[in-house]
């Protein structure tokens, strides 16, 4: 049978947090021993409303430290699982059967969930099929990672017609985890994207950089993106609805780094829009991050002008407040010397006058 990973929907960050952190306590601690012996450890089950169920499993052995993992599953996905209907506890037994092995567990459950323990049997099978496919015997802790995240046979065939042969297994499971699945592979190498890593392709799904995502991009002007480009503004929130946004105040064809560099810094449309009812039109991106990183407000500049200093450039704006040039100074040596230019304003704080 198979089997899918059932996701509810989340926040992009919660998303991302909770998948790395189930890759990190995945791959932190390694039980070594023999693959083919059984594993042991401890289950719980929380039922959810929507048909879905949260499943953490925990083991570990004296003097070799603990594995923790939690991830949400169907209650199809597993055979002789029945979602009580009573809030009494009732004894259970079912399995999670996958390729690389099955995970039996024995316990007990109510409508809410419940709790046991559970064992893991390798498939000889499946061992057979990774030596033959040029992998080395996995250990034990590393065979039970390829069965709960069902990286099967089939997936790895898969990815080695499509080029990524004898990936490391510890990358074979992190692409099941993240969703950097073959039909993800393909839509990109459709997309022009051929030969990533897969460590691309895992923070590509983790960042949510899509096939999707890069098809409004290049709507927008943008092809041919690089993939940490592409991860990068998805980070940041250099979005198509950005860009979009941008182009409408005569901000066009900027670069990938510009994008970034302007959402990091709050380089925003509506900051642009308020420096052009300043009279500040066509600034340069640099300009305007560097506007923004040293706190040249719209304020600002608005109070510099209410006091004689019209069309001060970029240069000289980020020059002043560099060097502390406030309007309570400004307004101070006009008081004293009438007429000071800008320069001489910046001129004096470097020197220490007040």
């Amino acid at each position: 049978m198979t089997s899918r990973t059932f996701s509810r929907p989340r926040s992009p960050l919660v998303r991302i947090l909770l998948g790395s952190l189930a890759f990190v306590l995945l791959l932190t601690v390694r039980l070594r021993g023999d693959a083919s012996e059984p594993l042991a450890g401890r289950w719980l089950i929380d039922f959810e409303e929507d048909g879905s169920l949260q499943l953490t499993l925990k083991h570990g052995a004296r003097g070799h430290g603990n594995w923790s993992s939690s991830h949400d599953y169907l209650v199809q996905e597993f055979q002789g699982l029945r979602r009580p209907s009573g809030g009494a506890d009732a004894p259970a037994r079912f399995e999670l059967r996958r390729d690389a092995g099955t995970i039996a567990f024995e316990g007990h459950l109510n409508e809410s969930g419940g709790s046991g323990r559970f064992s893991f049997s390798p498939n000889a099978d499946y061992l057979g099929a990774l030596k033959t496919m040029g992998y080395p015997p996995p250990d034990r802790e590393v065979l039970f990672s390829l069965a709960v995240h069902d990286v099967s046979r089939a997936f790895i065939r898969e990815l080695e017609g499509l080029g990524y042969r004898r990936l490391p297994l510890d990358d074979l499971v992190s692409m099941r985890i993240h969703g950097a699945t073959p039909e993800f592979i393909r839509e990109l190498k459709a997309l022009g994207y051929e030969h990533l890593s897969a460590d691309d392709l895992v923070s590509m799904r983790i960042h949510g950089a899509t096939a999707e995502f890069i098809r409004e991009l290049k709507a927008s002007g943008y092809e041919r993106l690089s993939a940490d480009d592409l991860v990068s503004m998805r980070i940041h929130g250099a979005t198509p609805e950005f860009i979009r946004e941008l182009k409408a105040l005569g901000y066009e064809r900027l670069s990938a780094d510009d994008l970034v560099s302007m959402r990091i810094h709050g380089a925003a449309p509506e900051f642009i829009r308020e420096l052009k009812a300043l009279g500040y039109e066509r600034l340069s991106a640099d300009d305007l991050v560097s506007m923004r990183i040293h706190g040249v407000a719209p304020e600002f500049i608005h109070d510099l002008q209410s006091l004689g200093y019209k069309d001060v450039s970029p240069d000289d704006l980020v020059s002043m407040r560099i060097h502390g040039v406030s309007i309570d100074f400004v307004k101070k040596m006009k008081e004293r010397y009438k007429h000071v230019s800008v320069d001489d304003l910046v001129s004096m704080r470097i020197h220490g006058r007040s």
